[in-house]
């Protein structure tokens, strides 16, 4: 198995994007820089950023670290917290003379105050908001800690005695701010830290309030020489954040998002979505690391080298590897090239070419094949590989394999007509008989009518027994948004929501799906909200429009209202599914005759 975290190997070919990003840290003409390296949720920007820094652990004048602000999330003030471990990092690897101790200690002493002063503006501004106490000028400590404990906020009465003190005297906090950066400037030269990087890792994970707070950290150091701030997000959720904070003025036609990200970070690099062929490439190189993990350091280093020759059109293939490598066992290399072949053209295009979820694809299928050898038992690994497709991509179609498979003992014999194409007598699968991904996946080798599918489905029972639902953990942040937008009942959100469905992968996009479709499951009533979400969320993409009729016909069909028709009616005809909704209909006359007579006669 492989660990779903960052990794200092580059099977991405990341080789272009790591070599801009040191020749702008390393332009002093350049220094200080902020760089934001964007990409999707798991596109490796941690990756990116660890193979940076390990270049640049070894050089003595150079000083690297980490900040994740998530993980101070509710435990400390963002700012404070990035200044203060900054500082901490300068302690721990340097060797402080009498001077730099000086300059340490007046720099923490300077981020307390900032720390005092965000907080009496933040007091200030809550109170003034209430309003009801007059101007600031006229503030006594009494009056301000009376109306605070009303608030609700946390505060000491000395804490606010020295915000008090000090917070609205603009001009001390301007002398701080310029004694920050001259005393910053002077620590880095008296300690000998010729670039000093800080990589600000899942900001896009933080609150709103938590991202620009560390943005705004990010700024004390924009004028001191040799630093270099590399941030590791999503840039929608970023620009979504500053949003949130500084809304839009009516008529202004500035993106305020846009706008401020842009001045933010100087040098934007965007890690772009993996083809087939890079899928192909990178699945394969986990796949050796696995099976041939002895070896593996060497034919990592070999690969490397020949793509470097014609890296457009390098592949991997049996004969370089086994030319090269000649005590490797041919069986298994042939096998696992053609693993990773049947794997990467399904996973690019259903995945988006995310490299996260096409690890966690292949931790599924390894736990299966090792839980396997514990029972001593034989999986074919391009069986269970296919078996495991549906199982992410067709969630229903592998739940009706599995219930065919357990009542013909292991047999799919339905699925042998398809696999020869004959659709006569096929009843259990004919929704999805136009289904193209179906369809796809039924032509691809190895065909599984042929096999005795038991073993498969047992090691893949807790999928069997599922629900439809599934948490929203494995989404991304974007898609997360979309779901709770579509659930939200509100017709804004869910319009927002569904114009933002090429943002996700297939994959998500089917997880979404059943995620609304456990919601209506769930209720006694079916909400015509969610109902509609449901409905026009499957209209977004063919590979969902199967999905959605099969789950239709598993609802009772007393809870389909008539105020449902229009909406049946347009998703069979924008779907060419009009035959297969007035079959459905015509499953529903006993139990809704009203509402079926209905449905008919809005498909004729």
């Amino acid at each position: 198995m492989w660990k779903d975290s960052e990794t200092e190997i580059d099977l991405l070919e990341f080789d272009y994007l790591i070599d801009i990003t040191k020749n702008i840290i390393e332009n002093d003409k350049l220094s200080p820089c902020t760089i934001g390296v964007y990409g999707d949720w798991g596109s490796g920007k941690s990756s990116l950023v660890e193979m940076i820094l390990k270049d640049y652990e070894e050089k003595e004048d150079f000083l690297c670290m980490k900040f994740n602000g998530w993980l101070f999330e509710d435990y400390e003030d963002a700012k404070n917290a990035l200044l203060g471990n900054i500082l901490d990092r300068i302690k721990e690897k340097r060797t402080l003379g009498p001077k730099a101790k000086d300059l340490i200690q007046k720099l923490f002493k300077n981020i307390d105050y900032i720390g005092l002063a965000s907080k009496g503006i933040k007091y200030g501004t809550d109170l003034l908001l209430t309003g009801g106490i007059g101007t600031i000028v006229d503030l006594t400590l009494n009056t301000v800690f009376d109306k605070v404990k009303k608030t609700g906020i946390d505060v000491s009465e000395g804490e606010l005695k020295k915000v008090m003190e000090s917070t609205f005297k603009k001009e001390e906090m301007r002398k701080n701010l310029r004694t920050f950066h001259t005393d910053f400037k002077e620590l880095l030269n008296e300690t000998k830290i010729k670039k000093m990087i800080v990589f600000i890792d899942e900001l896009d994970r933080c609150n709103h309030d938590t991202i620009l707070e560390t943005l705004e950290a990010i700024r004390l150091f924009v004028f001191a020489t040799g630093t270099a701030f590399i941030i590791g997000a999503d840039e929608r959720q970023v620009m979504y954040a500053v949003r949130k904070r500084y809304p839009e003025v009516q008529g202004n036609q500035i993106d305020i998002g846009k706008e401020y990200l842009e001045k933010m970070i100087q040098y934007p690099i965007k890690i772009p979505q993996l083809s087939t062929a890079e899928v192909e490439h990178y699945i394969t190189c986990l796949l050796f690391q696995d099976v041939f993990h002895d070896h593996y350091d060497d034919i990592i280093k070999f690969i490397k080298t020949e793509k470097a020759k014609d890296f457009l059109d390098f592949k991997i293939t049996y004969d370089l590897i086994k030319n090269k490598f000649h005590s490797l066992d041919e069986n298994v290399l042939r096998e696992t090239i053609a693993l990773s072949i049947q794997l990467s053209s399904v996973l690019s295009k259903s995945l988006n070419g995310n490299p996260r979820h096409c690890k966690r694809f292949l931790n599924s299928f390894s736990m299966r094949l090792k839980m396997a050898t514990f029972k001593k038992i034989q999986l074919d690994k391009r069986v269970l590989a296919k078996l495991m497709l549906v199982e992410y991509f067709k969630d229903p179609v592998f739940k009706q394999l599995g219930i065919m498979q357990a009542e013909s003992h292991g047999t799919l014999s339905e699925l042998e007509k398809i696999e020869n194409d004959e659709w006569d007598g096929v009843e259990n699968l004919k929704v999805w008989k136009e289904d193209q991904w179906f369809n796809n996946w039924v032509k691809n080798d190895p065909k599984l009518s042929s096999v005795d599918m038991r073993p498969y489905f047992y090691f893949s029972r807790e999928s069997l027994h599922l629900s439809h639902s599934r948490t929203s953990v494995d989404l991304s942040l974007e898609g997360d948004k979309i779901l709770k937008a579509l659930l939200s009942k509100s017709k804004i959100n869910r319009k927002d929501a569904l114009q933002k469905y090429a943002k996700v992968s297939e994959f998500e996009s089917t997880e979404i799906l059943k995620m609304i479709f456990s919601a209506l499951e769930q209720s006694t009533e079916i909400d015509n909200e969610i109902f509609t979400s449901f409905i026009e969320w499957g209209e977004t993409r063919e590979i969902l429009y199967s999905d959605v009729m099969n789950r239709l016909d598993s609802l009772p069909a007393d809870k389909i209202k008539t105020s449902f028709i229009p909406r049946l009616s347009q998703f069979a005809r924008k779907t060419n599914r009009v035959n297969e909704m007035r079959n459905l209909a015509i499953t529903w006359t006993e139990k809704n005759n009203r509402m079926s007579e209905l449905l008919i006669n809005e498909l004729k």
